[in-house]
């Protein structure tokens, strides 16, 4: 992020991480345009500060499980190169002004053509092979207007396993019904909003809903898994 310094928003930044001390700070200019490039930033950074099996990518509007995106990520540990999260293939939009505008829409081949298969831009993992990978390249890695298909662009051709787990793209409104049943979402948003509507008030209602296994609905403190998944995924 980037913020003028000594300015109001600096001020709060500051004081925060002084609180929480969870702040990962980038040289970077932000704006809309520019989430290619801080992807890459943000990939070099993870890998140089921490030894991790994964990297993660989430936005701060969507809601997590972190036990179960944990559990999740253990199964694939075994996978050098692996790339996680929901995949799709949306079209490629030509036209200017319009959300989502491709300006290179030439280069994927003639109009009304798709992307090829990436991951949503909400949240997804790669493995410290795909992350290293980024971080030695990143100064020769094609930045396409939109995140998360520059992201799918830069493992095209490389020997990996893409994996389409849609538990990382719950509805919110289906996260409940499904934790009763036993399929807990590891990640869940509004599709309307590309993220959790509303979401600073919201994200209580979410995690509760998400988390709630039978019984009656109630107030209650879920364990800190915080300290442990910093363990897992941080660390070997």
């Amino acid at each position: 992020m980037h913020a003028t310094s000594g300015g109001i928003l600096d001020k709060a930044i500051e004081a925060e991480d002084r609180k929480h001390g969870d702040f990962l700070r980038l040289e970077h200019f932000e704006g809309y345009l520019e989430l290619s490039a801080k992807t890459k930033i943000y990939f070099a950074t993870a890998v140089a500060l921490w030894d991790a099996d994964f990297y993660v990518k989430v936005d701060d509007d969507v809601h997590v499980n972190i036990a179960t995106l944990g559990a999740t990520l253990a199964r694939h540990r075994s996978n050098p190169r692996v790339y996680i999260g929901c995949m799709k293939s949306g079209p490629v939009l030509a036209q200017k002004g319009v959300r989502y505008h491709e300006p290179e829409y030439w280069k994927f081949g003639e109009e009304g053509n798709k992307y090829f298969r990436h991951a949503t831009g909400q949240l997804y993992a790669i493995s410290r092979d795909l992350a290293s990978y980024i971080s030695i390249n990143q100064h020769v890695l094609h930045k396409y207007a939109n995140e998360d298909v520059s992201l799918g662009s830069w493992f095209i051709g490389l020997d990996m396993e893409h994996i389409d787990d849609r538990r990382l793209c719950c509805g919110t409104a289906d996260c409940e019904w499904k934790a009763q049943a036993g399929n807990v979402c590891v990640a869940s948003f509004d599709w309307t909003c590309s993220g959790i509507c509303k979401s600073v008030k919201r994200m209580k209602d979410v995690h509760r809903g998400g988390m709630h296994v039978g019984g009656p609905k109630k107030e209650r403190k879920h364990p800190d898994f915080s300290s442990w998944f910093e363990q897992f995924v941080y660390r070997k």
